[in-house]
């Protein structure tokens, strides 16, 4: 059984995938070093221990002195404290910035994201310390099938709570084309009078091809955006299907968002993505569509009755709203932040980000594993073969896949 342990020095990090029956040779590492000079903060230091010791050396690993290593060159230093500094200021650049860094696939850049991560972690949980254990950023997933007004609504509910003295940052993230990889990114766009609101973040990113709709750096922009000090930070994502459980694991609160003229709706909407659904807005409430709204609206609080509830401190409501009345509008925002305060007198909601970044922690670990599989070269050099066969019948794809992990594990430990 492969054993995963963690290790961290200053705020380096290692990870290693061991197993008993693999050799030093399949050890998976990823490692992040971090000179002495970056950061000054006064984290604890984690260092790794051999698995088998006793219980008393491997409860050092969290007082262990901190080890500096010193790796990074000046210019990487002045960049990332340049970037810290500008992002804790509130500056709108740095952040974007910070997102790109974190968005790259460069691995030296990958490397000095996570550096910049570790800080901007230790500085919000030093905010999260003074706010008495509470987050300090409202987290909020809205999706919907194309055609509901989701950035329509985004924009409204975005301007309002910017009057109101909220900062706001929304993370659209955009369909990339198979074909191309390329994205329309238009989002922006469509947010004209949001993009222009100085209290206001907005940031298109591709999918790249991620399952959801949701990029694998996303839950790290979110990270980034609650350093610079936006107090609401508003995930859209692409579409609406069981793929969308990725955005319900990273925020606080998943709005469904459903247009009141799209058929049988409660056909056309899995049950699943419903049944993660702290609260469905039936859109575009007004003039012709008013009566449909109501009916949708109707149909759904009927439905939502019927399924098991995921939280004991709160009930998921339907509500109408229209973006170009602004009917309703104040009422969503209502609900949301009665959701809130429901959820942290409970402490379900600090219970379930810790939950969360346990999901995304293995999310992450399942794509580096595949990664390393995928450009082992035994399995590369038998794939080609073995996919031949399976696309002409002749094996099954089981099969295959069976002889591919046999390849692998049989070269690795010879």
């Amino acid at each position: 059984m492969p054993r995963l342990f963690y290790k961290m020095r200053g705020f380096g990090y290692s990870l290693f995938l061991q197993s008993s029956s693999l050799p030093s040779s399949l050890v998976v590492t990823r490692t992040c070093c971090l000179h002495k000079r970056v950061f000054t903060g006064s984290q604890n230091c984690y260092q790794s221990t051999p698995l088998g010791q006793s219980q008393q050396h491997r409860r050092g690993m969290s007082t262990a002195p901190r080890q500096h290593i010193q790796d990074l060159s000046g210019p990487e230093q002045r960049r990332l404290n340049k970037l810290y500094e500008g992002l804790i200021g509130g500056q709108r650049a740095s952040l974007a910035e910070s997102i790109t860094l974190v968005e790259t696939k460069h691995p030296r850049k990958k490397e000095l994201a996570q550096v910049l991560l570790q800080r901007v972690l230790a500085y919000r949980r030093e905010q999260e310390g003074r706010n008495g254990g509470k987050p300090v950023a409202f987290r909020v997933g809205l999706s919907g099938p194309p055609g509901a007004g989701k950035s329509s609504f985004i924009e409204v509910v975005g301007k309002m709570l910017t009057e109101r003295g909220h900062k706001v940052s929304v993370l659209a993230v955009d369909p990339s084309s198979c074909t191309t990889g390329g994205s329309l990114m238009g989002d922006k766009t469509r947010m004209t009078e949001l993009s222009r609101d100085m209290n206001a973040f907005i940031r298109p990113s591709p999918t790249s091809g991620t399952l959801g709709g949701v990029t694998r750096t996303t839950n790290e922009a979110v990270v980034l955006c609650e350093g610079a000090g936006y107090d609401i930070v508003l995930v859209e994502t692409v579409g609406v299907g069981q793929s969308e459980f990725a955005v319900a694991d990273m925020v606080d609160m998943f709005v469904l968002l459903i247009p009141p003229a799209g058929g049988d709706e409660l056909q056309g909407i899995k049950r699943g993505i419903i049944e993660r659904a702290d609260l469905v807005v039936v859109t575009k409430s007004d003039g012709d569509l008013l009566v449909p709204a109501r009916r949708i609206q109707a149909e759904y609080t009927s439905a939502l009755k019927l399924l098991r509830r995921q939280s004991k401190s709160w009930n998921p409501k339907v509500v109408r709203a229209s973006s170009h009345t602004f009917e309703g509008i104040p009422e969503v925002w209502d609900k949301l932040e009665s959701y809130r305060d429901a959820m942290l007198a409970s402490g379900e909601l600090q219970g379930r980000r810790r939950a969360q970044q346990k999901v995304w922690m293995w999310s992450l670990i399942q794509e580096s594993v595949l990664q390393h599989f995928q450009n082992h070269p035994s399995v590369r050099d038998a794939l080609p073969h073995l996919e031949e066969r399976v696309t002409k019948g002749a094996i099954s794809p089981g099969l295959a896949a069976d002889l591919l992990l046999k390849a692998f594990s049989s070269s690795s430990s010879s």
